[in-house]
């Protein structure tokens, strides 16, 4: 649904951006005001938008489009209080002495840049966000600094006790099902032409052997389970298969790729011995959020904080 936009508030925007094409100071102070003061260090606007901006890089890793703005968007809503809470720890770490080494932020850095096709195309989408690559090392080593303050004054404090890990399986039984497999042959072509013809000779009873001798493509086995972290067009696909059946080409990256499903293995009750493991993983992040939160609040306690309204 479109959002309406008065005439009195468009006008409004129009003026504002006028005003800032000609009184470029105007927009440098909206960006200077202050709006958080927290013990001896002042948040203003523009740490704001820089943290925003950041927040978008970081997300655009693993998200694209509709998915992304909506990561973001709602990441925006406690922005203020979250720039607060890193502030804070970024005020022990520096209490602590802590210093972070520039190789381990470069090594971020590259990670980062492997998404990218070429270093102008990462250099193009920080500018898109207002950050140069410096503001990147910057923002990543006070990740680090406040890892570090939350590995000393949390992390390693949390004991997860192995009669914990049990109560939680006895009680819990039912969410430790291994879900069913579904256990595939994929040819793997590169033409669509081809993976279409493919896809159709086995469809009518074709073997896969003799296919072998007019077509180029390779075979390979996969083991599919609903859920775990399968891309949305294969899990899509080989969920809809019948026993035997044979999918139509689905192109992933520039290649086809055509499914036959060759068996179903049906779910099952996993034991403690296999479930403790992602237990152990459970009740830790539950512990270290829960942990992490009661070490903020009382970092807050013992803190000047004043938000300044807007």
């Amino acid at each position: 649904m479109k959002r309406k936009v008065s005439f009195k508030l468009f006008l409004g925007l129009h003026f504002f951006i006028l005003f800032c094409v000609l009184i470029p100071s105007y927009c440098l102070f909206a960006e200077d005001k202050v709006v958080a003061v927290v013990n001896n260090d002042v948040i203003t606007q523009k740490d704001l938008n820089d943290f925003s901006s950041f927040i978008r890089v970081q997300f655009a890793r693993e998200f694209k489009g509709k998915e992304l703005e909506e990561k973001v968007s709602a990441m925006k809503q406690d922005l203020l209080q979250r720039l607060i809470e890193d502030r804070l720890m970024l005020q022990q770490a520096r209490n602590e002495k802590i210093v972070i080494e520039s190789a381990r932020i470069q090594a971020k850095i590259n990670d980062i840049k492997k998404r990218y096709g070429t270093e102008a195309e990462f250099e193009n989408d920080l500018a898109k966000q207002g950050l140069a690559q410096v503001d990147l090392e910057n923002k990543i080593r006070e990740q680090m600094l406040m890892y570090a303050v939350v590995e000393e004054k949390v992390r390693v404090k949390i004991i997860i006790r192995p009669d914990e890990i049990t109560s939680f399986f006895n009680e819990n039984k039912q969410q430790f099902l291994k879900p069913e497999e579904r256990q595939l042959t994929v040819i793997v072509i590169q033409d669509d032409s081809v993976a279409s013809a493919v896809s159709y000779n086995l469809r009518r009873g074709d073997k896969l052997e003799d296919l072998a001798s007019k077509y180029p493509f390779t075979v390979d086995k996969l083991s599919a389970w609903q859920g775990e972290n399968l891309r949305k067009e294969i899990e899509q696909t080989v969920f809809k298969l019948e026993l035997g059946e044979v999918s139509n080409p689905v192109k992933i990256d520039g290649q086809f790729y055509v499914f036959k499903l060759e068996n179903i293995l049906g779910s099952q009750q996993l034991n403690l011995s296999q479930s403790q493991e992602k237990i152990q993983a459970y009740l830790f992040e539950k512990r270290l959020q829960e942990r992490l939160a009661k070490y903020l609040d009382e970092l807050k306690k013992q803190s000047y904080i004043k938000i300044i309204a807007s």
